[in-house]
């Protein structure tokens, strides 16, 4: 399994170069999607032009995470790797605990055969001291949806720190440039079949963090994201689940 990190970043040059090196650390292969930013991080990432196995794409205008995850992820699949461990440039996640994520996909592929879709989230714990409060409102909300949508429960839906498998995404054209792209992964991901495990993942809030979440702004995105995919899974996805249920009950294969 060829592994890739993908660290998109906007205007967080005081913690980037910490995640940078920590992360290579854990993974020789890194690509960087700078989003636009407007601060140091060009002149920190110059420091990596020919450093061996990392990657950089420079995107002349912010578009949004949801866009640099694209864009990041198209290039992890074109380079030939397998899957990407995608973490936030802000240090709240600890890149040491890459190696958590690689045990449980190593893990899940034993306990369900190795041709069998896996994406890893790691969940951090919404009461940690530190976590804001509007965050973790948020990420409460989301995970009660998320559940409804798909019938399963993940305890961190709105984690950036997440190992996707690259070659059973859905279409990442699907995808809003904004926060709410993580979470339509997730879902379209749970309804495509892949199985999503989570890991217990440490988290942490410097005082040089830099957050560019609206806490108005992006809740409402995800407030109405969450309005579509509702009709969507009772339309569409909750229909197919039950039928599939029934076949798979009529051929014994379950």
């Amino acid at each position: 399994m060829r592994i890739a990190a993908l660290i998109p970043t906007y205007n967080n040059g005081g913690t980037l170069q910490r995640v940078v090196e920590g992360v290579r650390a854990e993974c020789p292969a890194v690509v960087i999607v700078n989003d636009g930013s407007t601060d140091n991080t060009a002149s920190i990432l110059r420091q990596y032009a020919d450093a061996e196995g990392v990657h950089v794409i420079e995107c002349r205008v912010n578009k949004g995470k949801g866009h640099a995850l694209k864009v990041g992820l198209r290039q992890a699949r074109e380079m030939g790797f397998d899957y990407a461990v995608t973490i936030d440039s802000d240090l709240q996640h600890n890149p040491a605990d890459i190696a958590a994520l690689r045990a449980a996909l190593g893990q899940a592929a034993q306990d369900g055969g190795a041709g069998s879709p896996v994406a890893v989230i790691g969940s951090r714990n919404l009461a940690a001291n530190g976590m804001p409060q509007a965050n973790s409102f948020a990420n409460r909300f989301s995970n009660f949806w998320f559940t409804v949508q798909t019938g399963l429960r993940l305890p961190d839906t709105q984690t950036g720190f997440r190992l996707y498998p690259l070659h059973h995404l859905p279409p990442l054209w699907l995808l809003p440039n904004r926060y709410e792209a993580e979470l339509l992964l997730l879902v379209l991901m749970a309804w495509g079949g892949v199985r999503l495990v989570p890991v217990p993942v440490s988290v942490d809030y410097p005082k040089d963090r830099v957050s560019h979440f609206r806490p108005f702004a992006d809740f409402a995105r995800i407030s109405l994201l969450n309005t579509l995919l509702c009709i969507v899974s009772v339309i569409y996805a909750w229909p197919r689940h039950l039928v599939r249920k029934i076949f798979c009950h009529v051929k014994k294969k379950c």
